[in-house]
This record gives C-alpha cells, sequence and structure tokens, in this order.
C-alpha cells in the first residue's frame, strides 16, 4: 500500500494503481522513459477493478455455486483473483518493455502477454472444474525476453554477439510469437487473421481440437443453468448477466478456428537465421475448422432450452439494460432467439471475412487440393439447409440462413473485397436464390420465409450499388 507521504506520480516510485470503473476497459502499463536513451525510469501499471467482475460472472456461470444454500464465494473470489494476478504481471511486463506475445497460448501458456482464456475442464465426474484456470508464475518466453533484454555481460564479451547466442537459443526452443498487429481482429492487418498460433483469448495448441472441446463444456455447463448461479436475494433478471459469458464461452475459440481456413503459419524470420518463413495451413485442418465451426451454427447448439428461458423476467424497476445483455426483438420480455443470433454472428462474420475469403481464393494458386472460398460457401449453404428438419428447431434455422444472406449481400457489395470473392457471394446468392424459389414449404411461416428470402436477394440484386468498382491502389513510382 502506497504510504501517505508518497505521490503516485513521483518518478521514483514504481506504482501499481488500482481504478474503479462503472464498465468494462482495458488496464495499462505504461513507462516514463529518458527522452535521450529511452531508459525506463518508472512504470506505472493501471488496473480496473471491474475486471474482477467479469470473472466472477465467468465462474458464476461455469459453476453455479450458490446451490442448495450454499455460498461458495471462495472458490469465485480466487479464480478472480488468479486472473488479477497474471494481469498484474503482464501489466508490469509491458512496463519492462515487454510487447504482447499471442501465440504463448498456443504453447501452454508460454507467457504471461498473452490475453488467457480460463482453462476450464471436465474431471471423470463431469463436474466443471477451474482449480488451473490461470497459468502461475511467468512462463518461458517471457524469461527469454527479459534474459535479452536486461542481461549483464562480463567485460570482455562482445555484448552483439552475446545477444545474438540469446536469441538462437530462444529460436531452437520453439517458442513461437506473434505480434498484435498479425493476431487483432479489426486492424489494418488482420481484420480476419491468418496465423493459426495467433489469437486473443484462446487457448490450446489446437485451435480446432479446442472449439470442440469448449463446445462440448458449454453443452454441460448450459445444460445445469439454473438460478444457482445467482446468490439468494439478487433479482431473478440478473441471471441474464451470467448466462452472457456462458452461453458465449466459444466466441473467441472460434475466431482462433477460423484462422485455421486460408491459414499461413509464418515467422518473422531474418535471411539467415534458419527459420522457416511461411508454410500454408493442410486441406484436411481447414475442413476440420470448417467442420467445427459450422457445428456452432447447428440449431441445437444455438437453442436455449425453455428452462433457462423461464427463469429469465423482464429486468426490475430502475435497474436499466446494458451493453453487456442480449439484444432483443422482443422489448423489454428476453428474446432467446436475438441470443441465437449473436452466437450465429460470431461464427458468419468470420467464415465470410472478406480477407480471408481471398486468402482461401489464392491458396489454390499454389495447391488446388486446399478449398477455395466457393468450396467452403457450398459447404456452408448445404449443412445450413439440411434435408431433414427438426420442427423444434426450425425457427432457429430460418434466422441462420437469413442471417447467412445478409452477410453474403454485405460481401457481394464490399468494394474492398477481391473480385473472386464478390463472384463467389453472387454465386452463392443465386443458388439460395433457387432454393428459395423452388422450395414448396406447405406451413404459412416457412412458405413467407422462403418468400423473404428470394425477394431480398432479388431486391440487392437489382440495385444499383451492389456492383460498383473496386480499386487497387499502386504503389507511387516518382520520383526515381
Amino acid at each position: 500500500v502506497l504510504p501517505d507521504d508518497v505521490d503516485p506520480m513521483d518518478v521514483r516510485y514504481n506504482v501499481i494503481q488500482w481504478v474503479h470503473r462503472s464498465t468494462r476497459g482495458w488496464s495499462y502499463g505504461s513507462s516514463v522513459r529518458d527522452p535521450r536513451t529511452q531508459e525506463i525510469i518508472k512504470g506505472h501499471v493501471t488496473l480496473g477493478s471491474l475486471r474482477v467482475r467479469q470473472d466472477y460472472l465467468i465462474a458464476e456461470g461455469l459453476l453455479a455455486p450458490y446451490s442448495e444454500g450454499r455460498d461458495d464465494v471462495g472458490m469465485l473470489s480466487e479464480f478472480a483473483l488468479s486472473r488479477i494476478r497474471q494481469l498484474s504481471a503482464h501489466e508490469v511486463g509491458h512496463t519492462l518493455g515487454i510487447a504482447h506475445n499471442f501465440a504463448a497460448s498456443s504453447d501452454d501458456r508460454a507467457s504471461v502477454m498473452d490475453y488467457p482464456h480460463p482453462m476450464v475442464t471436465l474431471n471423470a465426474q463431469g463436474e466443471v472444474v477451474v482449480d488451473n484456470a490461470y497459468a502461475v508464475g511467468i512462463g518461458e518466453w517471457d524469461k527469454r525476453a527479459i534474459i535479452w533484454g536486461y542481461q549483464d555481460f562480463p567485460e570482455g564479451v562482445v555484448e552483439a554477439e552475446a545477444r545474438s547466442r540469446i536469441i538462437e537459443k530462444t529460436l531452437a526452443s520453439g517458442l513461437r510469437y506473434v505480434a498484435d498487429e498479425h493476431a487483432r481482429i479489426g486492424t489494418r492487418a488482420s481484420a480476419g487473421p491468418a496465423h493459426p498460433a495467433g489469437s486473443l483469448w484462446d487457448s490450446g495448441a489446437d485451435p480446432v481440437a479446442e472449439l470442440n472441446r469448449l463446445m462440448t463444456l458449454r453443452a454441460v455447463v448450459l445444460g445445469r443453468f439454473s438460478d444457482s448461479a445467482i446468490q439468494n436475494g439478487r433479482a431473478m433478471a440478473t441471471l441474464e448477466d451470467v448466462l452472457v459469458p456462458a452461453y458465449l464461452m466459444h466466441r473467441y475459440q472460434v475466431e482462433a478456428a477460423a484462422t485455421v481456413l486460408g491459414g499461413q503459419t509464418f515467422t518473422y524470420a531474418m535471411r539467415g537465421d534458419g527459420q522457416a518463413v511461411m508454410s500454408r495451413v493442410s486441406a484436411d485442418e481447414q475442413r476440420a475448422a470448417l467442420s467445427a465451426m459450422l457445428a456452432t451454427l447447428d440449431a441445437k447448439a444455438l437453442r436455449l432450452s425453455d428452462d433457462i428461458v423461464s427463469l429469465i423476467p423482464p429486468r426490475p424497476p430502475q435497474s436499466g439494460v446494458s451493453r453487456e445483455l442480449f439484444p432483443r426483438h422482443t422489448g423489454y420480455v428476453f428474446d432467446p432467439m436475438a441470443a441465437a443470433g449473436t452466437a450465429a454472428k460470431i461464427t458468419l462474420t468470420q467464415l465470410l471475412d472478406y480477407k480471408r475469403a481471398a486468402r482461401m481464393n489464392n491458396q489454390q494458386l499454389a495447391d488446388l487440393d486446399l478449398p477455395g472460398f466457393a468450396d467452403v460457401l457450398s459447404i456452408v449453404i448445404n449443412d445450413l439447409w439440411p434435408s431433414s428438419r427438426d420442427s423444434s428447431l426450425i425457427t432457429i434455422e430460418r434466422m441462420v440462413q437469413v442471417m447467412l444472406v445478409d452477410q453474403l449481400v454485405s460481401l457481394l457489395g464490399n468494394v474492398a473485397a477481391a473480385p473472386q470473392v464478390r463472384a463467389d457471394a453472387l454465386d452463392a446468392l443465386v443458388k439460395i436464390q433457387k432454393r428459395a424459389e423452388k422450395t414448396r414449404d406447405r406451413t404459412l411461416p416457412g412458405a413467407a420465409h422462403m418468400r423473404f428470402i428470394a425477394r431480398q436477394i432479388s431486391a440487392h440484386l437489382d440495385a444499383s450499388d451492389v456492383f460498383q468498382r473496386g480499386d487497387l491502389t499502386v504503389p507511387p513510382g516518382s520520383p526515381i
């Protein structure tokens, strides 16, 4: 605890400060540096207290700790505090000048400088286990980074040569590194990241196997979800606060699995350092990734049981609705269809990312066995229009079909997309339109749905702005 007579801005002291927020926010590890030498003089970490609340919600949904009068807040506290300890080390790493390494989670949690997803498992009895949710201590990558940056060398040792040997030993260890700009979704370089080991909030060496594992865990958690996830005396409507992270627990692993489609394993190789520069993900791995992602769109996986829905009433007066809750088409009444739609949107957005689509087409230039974007679209359409229908799930299936059409329409009109990607989107829309026009659904909702899809596609194809041309900027040439 900071002594009363010490100013937290005093450059002589390294400080970790605890900041309260009313909404979620990032934590920061900043430094004060000598502008002449860039020597780090002071480290200053800001931790947001709401991060604890997020971990508490995750743990409540996973463990349902309040059953039968039980109030096991100790387990929840340890879960949340283990994350804060890891986060503190992460931000201190930034004050020391260490960058993010988003490949660390794929290398057995080799660094605190990744964004970790809690490692949650099921034991032999099918019970949720969180004992190893977050790693303890710093990882091997962190140690190598500190050795390289802060190692003192005896007199007579050539420092440049010694640091080169540190790098060589690090490369030989097999530890991988993926930087921010090649992992974060939404950055200029990576609207759809391509490195299968470089994602945020993911786990495991194999992103596809981990997605399948998480979907199994998710099914168990949702199958047991009840009012035991909130304390006695809390409004029943607040069950939704806990449900959101439980229902969407797979969201980040979907993004990780998507990197396998059109994926490229690459290094930041320097000429002569012996690193493999780049390799494409195999066709079998890409097909497995597509299969795993399509499983997240299965109506059975998207459907919330009525046992859960019936537990969530409208919010109490004056409590308000925040962005942390699911959207609604139903006013203030909980909307399980909109919840399913949010999960479906996560997967469809990744499957139809225009940069990822271009990479899938480009990879066929090198290897025709690798899937192109048209191949993926054909599989997606066939999967979302199953030959046999379950009447209890058909409403969700129709919603996902409409969402697919919406995404394809956006892709067709995206002038930043490659011409072949837009052509593939057009071809898919025409196929869906013909399917909708030929389908004879005898139910009123089914007939209306098919008519809506057919008319929607027709209207968009007739719009004057759909086929606006894209443009490629030629790099500057003058003066030479």
